[in-house]
């Protein structure tokens, strides 16, 4: 590849990531740009600031931004209309932030002239085809720089050598090895790696970062009413909130009860097995109620065909397809599905758990009139059930009169 004149660089403030921008200075001589993020991951961000102008990033060149409501609005709720989980269980919190990351990465690039994008994914996992597969769709002209794949600093000694050659800065907690990898947004933490490779162990109760355990969440339940419109939560006991606000706040009661711990041993998209510890408090809640809500509201023929897409879409949305033409004609169809699903959940949480116990909307297709025990005063003749049961019955009997007639030859 030739050498980039200039380079935007997803950039957290962390070792890594600096040793990455040092490492693009110090390879190629180009000029590089720093994007970070504000994805609700619960750090301060300002250090990354700081941290970039001591490693000669021009001011002008730093970019910092909050993406919190972008995020939940452009791209966690459209994805939770899918009730989207992925091999039936992950609720997909860092798959769905690397398209907006990609996204304003292209988009800084184009606004700087700059030739490459770079990112401080490894060479193993999902998140480098993730990034690369969104540049390709968005920019197809962009380089994308994976140092993992490219250097020699293969090992945590060799990293660390890197970085005081350069005088870049190494927190305490850096110099011996990490007990786990962590990965945050406002949607999940994601915990990885080292004392979690063994799938026969159980992990550690120190690995949670935003959920209580189980055992020790409260002994009282607590309820908490979440209000849709058109398949987005709009509003929590009544009181309307901005997306991100919602999930912030759904977060926070959750992780106080125990609710949205996932101990999920995955198939990653380059091949490989691993274990993941996922926290999902809010997103948890949030397809809870998106599920009661859609009990009532949403047709039994849409609803079974969405949920048989379900599987393939969330695939999609793992396998770093955000921005392909299958995805955006997937979500064409849940979002047409969603057009009458308004309305008032009820849940209760209770020691690790997110339950549906009340639901009403003005769009509801709930019949009480038809499916009640008692007098139904004409809504239902119980006799159209005969002739609706003999056809449907029709083929089951030809194919078993079929049967016995040849197993007698």
């Amino acid at each position: 590849m030739q050498k980039p004149k200039k380079v935007v660089l997803a950039y957290s403030g962390g070792l890594d990531t600096s040793i990455i921008l040092k490492w693009l200075q110090t390879e190629y001589g180009c000029e590089v740009i720093t994007f970070t993020a504000d994805l609700g991951q619960g750090e301060e961000l300002e250090p990354a600031r700081q941290k970039a102008l001591l490693m000669g990033i021009k001011e002008e060149n730093i970019h910092i931004v909050d993406v919190r409501e972008e995020f939940v609005r452009d791209f966690v709720f459209p994805m939770f209309r899918a009730n989207a989980l992925y091999e039936g269980l992950y609720l997909l919190g860092t798959s769905i932030a690397r398209p907006l990351i990609s996204q304003h990465l292209v988009k800084i690039a184009q606004d700087h002239g700059a030739d490459a994008v770079a990112h401080g994914a490894t060479g193993k996992g999902n998140d480098q085809v993730r990034f690369e597969l969104s540049a390709a769709a968005l920019d197809p002209s962009i380089k994308v720089i994976a140092p993992w794949r490219l250097w020699d600093l293969t090992s945590r000694t060799r990293l660390l050598e890197f970085a005081e050659a350069n005088q870049i800065p190494i927190a305490k907690d850096k110099r011996g090895e990490a007990p786990f990898s962590v990965d945050a947004n406002l949607l999940h933490t994601s915990s990885e790696g080292r004392v979690l490779e063994n799938p026969a162990e159980e992990f550690p109760n120190y690995v949670l970062q935003r959920v209580v355990p189980a055992e020790e969440a409260p002994d009282t339940p607590e309820m908490v009413e979440i209000t849709f419109e058109r398949g987005d939560a709009v509003a929590i006991n009544g009181e309307r909130l901005s997306p991100a606000t919602i999930l912030a706040r759904l977060n926070d009661l959750g992780g106080k009860h125990g609710v949205g711990v996932l101990d999920l041993v995955e198939n990653r998209f380059v091949g490989m097995k691993s274990r993941g510890i996922y926290e999902t408090p809010g997103g948890t809640i949030l397809l809870e109620a998106h599920r009661g809500i859609e009990q009532i509201t949403l047709d039994a023929g849409a609803g079974h065909l969405k949920d048989s897409i379900m599987p393939r879409y969330a695939e999609l949305i793992y396998n770093g397809f955000w921005f392909s033409p299958e995805r955006e004609a997937l979500q064409a169809l849940i979002d047409k599905t969603q057009e009458h699903v308004t309305g008032t959940v009820r849940v209760k949480l209770y020691k690790g758990r997110a339950v549906t116990v009340a639901r009403w909307s003005d769009h509801s297709l709930y019949s009480e009139k038809h499916v009640t025990f008692e007098e139904d005063a004409g809504a239902y003749d119980q006799k159209d059930a005969e002739g609706f049961i003999r056809l449907n019955a029709l083929r089951l009997k030809l194919i078993a009169t079929r049967n016995a007639r040849v197993a007698k030859k």
